[in-house]
């Protein structure tokens, strides 16, 4: 397989997340329900990581200056649901309600990244980054995290909030 270009490959992230999270809309169950929940923390919790560790800093004065503290306090506020999701059961009052907000929040973000002209992507890939090398390296780093998380998931690291311990 040829390995894709960083843009490709995180919106490739993204129509898998919101394919996940349309599985859980329709799901049934609390099993089936728990399941898809553990994939689309896992699947989000690895994506967060590699924008903020590759994709961001190499975005970094290439793209209009404020879509990057936005987009951290928009994957800060994601991990701190994610977290509650995760010691949570399908069972419970607001776990539904987490997820459909999570879901919102991405939908959010996703757009955020991905509108045409004005969205981190579309600027990025108007500037000098090499979008193929980086592609590679997301790729690796992607790979070798969904491996590590797979057991269980880090505790998230949030950068923007200056109260709020999870």
């Amino acid at each position: 397989m040829a390995t894709q270009d960083a843009i490709a490959l995180l919106k490739a992230d993204h129509r898998e997340v919101e394919n996940l999270f349309s599985e859980y809309e329709n799901a049934e169950g609390a099993a089936e329900k728990r399941k898809l929940a553990e994939k689309i923390c896992l699947e989000l919790t690895v994506h967060t990581q590699i924008e903020e560790e590759i994709f961001y800093p190499a975005c970094k004065g290439k793209v209009e200056e404020d879509l990057l503290p936005e987009a951290y306090v928009e994957h800060d506020s994601a991990k701190v649901l994610i977290a509650e999701i995760k010691q949570g059961k399908p069972s419970g009052e607001y776990y539904d309600a987490k997820i459909s907000v999570l879901s919102e929040m991405i939908k959010h973000h996703v757009h955020e990244e991905e509108a045409f002209l004005k969205g981190m992507f579309s600027q990025a890939r108007k500037s000098d980054l090499d979008l193929a090398a980086l592609g590679k390296q997301l790729a690796a780093r992607k790979e070798e995290l969904t491996a590590q998380y797979k057991k269980s998931l880090p505790r998230p690291e949030v950068r923007t909030f200056d109260t709020v311990q999870v």
